[in-house]
């Protein structure tokens, strides 16, 4: 692999494969057909931002580094308070407990060999803040509409770039100021390692209007008007033949059928808030739910589980180690979700393949919003396929790669471009051999495993593949 060259990502926020089209996104389907396509990508579980965006970075699953939802509980930060994973809280953890991620991130391996790590988007600040949030000591930056790391730089941005345009939809303005502030100070003068550029979009209007909207297919060609202007930028400047280009989305997308109030529920059913004997507190996740009882009591958490698993809204159920098995749950650990920092149980609501009224299909109850709008979270197999592709020096040209892949390959196949090792051990994620031009990839046959639970009145089902070391989860649902 060549020393010398450079690694940009682009994601765009709940982007979908079906939705890369000549029609609605040219500049992305024609990058597309001229590299590496991951045909059988996924995120992780939850299928929610931070948690994807954590594992990204990191290379493992959320039990390993620690975020556990968009909101979670952090035991060792406030035993009893589900909280946020924006930027404020998020700082407040680290500066309480010394870290947020578990794991080193890109840019902290990155600054043990003098190289950086810069990150820009239009997303929220609890994304933002994950790509890096040791800048201040690493070196590298992450930057936001809000806040910057290092917090210097927020200024400088400002002085010489303007002020962030205000949020709208499509969010295309803010991601038109993140994409000159990438091609005018980022590449040229900063020149990372590795660069990545965050879209909000199209989550951001398929939250409000629903997939496949008018105004959703808007900001899906705006934002690939935005990827044009970078590519653009790289060709013009003779960077094309020294950049890797990834691309990926986060996750998949569903329409809510319908809207569970979760807490309320639960506490109409007599279990108390967390501080109490027997309570329980819930994290609400769009299509998934964290809970935690009261002490990790083995035995409220088995009172809660009968409850919960007689809801005809409980789909696939994990229970961590520290409160043992209940009856109808599977282990948390066969999909990574097991760790320091995760929930006592983590719930998907159940979901079909149903098309929406454009068309896309995937149905999934939620914790918030209203039906017919788009959310994410669960374990549909519709969220658990999202974009992954491909393309530059180093990379395979022309090729689509069935072999399952995810987001939690995406550190450790840069780090294998970049020429440094000694991490692999860390990660849960797979350099993407198959991938790589001076590869010949694994010949090993994937693995794929069922798992199964049942108590009365319930049985749920999690298929998993296994490849190169690394875990995938498919889909999972009540059945």
């Amino acid at each position: 692999m060549p020393d010398a060259h450079n690694v940009l990502i682009v994601v765009f926020d709940g982007l979908q494969p079906s939705q890369i089209t000549p029609e609605l996104m040219p500049n992305l389907a024609k990058f597309a057909d001229g590299g590496v396509t991951f045909a059988n990508h996924h995120p992780v579980f939850p299928t929610v931002t931070r948690v994807n965006a954590s594992s990204m970075v990191t290379g493992c699953l959320p039990g390993r580094h620690g975020l556990a939802g968009n909101t979670f509980l952090c035991r060792d930060f406030d035993p009893h308070r589900i909280i946020p994973a924006m930027e404020p809280t998020l700082q407040a953890i680290a500066d309480a407990t010394g870290k947020t991620l578990l794991a080193p991130t890109l840019a902290d391996i990155l600054g043990r060999h003098g190289r950086e790590y810069i990150a820009i988007g239009n997303g929220t600040s609890g994304n933002a803040y994950q790509h890096n949030p040791n800048a201040a000591m690493v070196g590298g930056a992450t930057i936001h509409p809000d806040f910057t790391l290092p917090r210097s730089l927020h200024s400088e941005l400002e002085t010489r770039f303007g002020a962030w345009p205000p949020q709208e939809l499509p969010n295309t303005s803010r991601l038109a100021h993140a994409r000159r502030i990438m091609t005018e100070y980022i590449l040229p003068e900063l020149n990372p390692a590795v660069a990545l550029l965050w879209s909000s979009e199209p989550d951001k209007t398929q939250h409000e209007d629903g997939v496949g909207t008018g105004r959703a297919n808007q900001a899906l060609s705006e934002a690939d008007a935005e990827f044009g202007n970078v590519m653009a930028w790289l060709e013009q400047n003779g960077r094309l033949d020294t950049t890797d280009v990834f691309i990926a989305s986060d996750h998949g997308y569903s329409t809510i059928s319908r809207v569970i109030p979760v807490e309320a529920m639960l506490r109409d059913s007599g279990f108390p808030t967390i501080d109490q004997n027997g309570g329980v507190a819930v994290a609400a996740n769009g299509g998934s739910a964290l809970f935690y009882v009261n002490n990790c009591d083995p035995g409220v958490a088995a009172r809660f589980t009968r409850w919960l698993t007689a809801q005809d809204w409980c789909g696939p159920l994990f229970a961590s180690e520290r409160v043992g098995q209940p009856a109808g749950t599977l282990p948390a650990s066969i999909i990574g979700c097991d760790g320091l920092r995760s929930p006592d149980l983590i719930m998907s609501f159940p979901w079909n393949s149903d098309a929406n009224e454009a068309g896309y299909a995937g149905h999934a109850p939620a914790t918030g919003g209203v039906p017919g709008q788009g959310q994410h979270g669960s374990m549909s197999r519709h969220e658990l396929r999202n974009v992954g592709l491909a393309r530059g020096p180093s990379l395979r040209s022309k090729t689509v790669i069935d072999t399952p892949t995810g987001n939690v390959d995406l550190a450790p196949t840069i780090l294998r471009l970049l020429g440094i090792t000694g991490y692999e051990g860390a990660m849960e994620g797979r350099a993407i051999s198959e991938a790589l031009k001076d590869e010949t990839g694994s010949t090993r046959d994937v693995r794929t495993e069922a798992h199964e639970a049942e108590t009365a009145g319930y049985r749920q089902k999690v298929q998993v593949s296994q490849f190169g070391g690394a875990r995938y989860v498919d889909w999972g649902n009540r059945v």
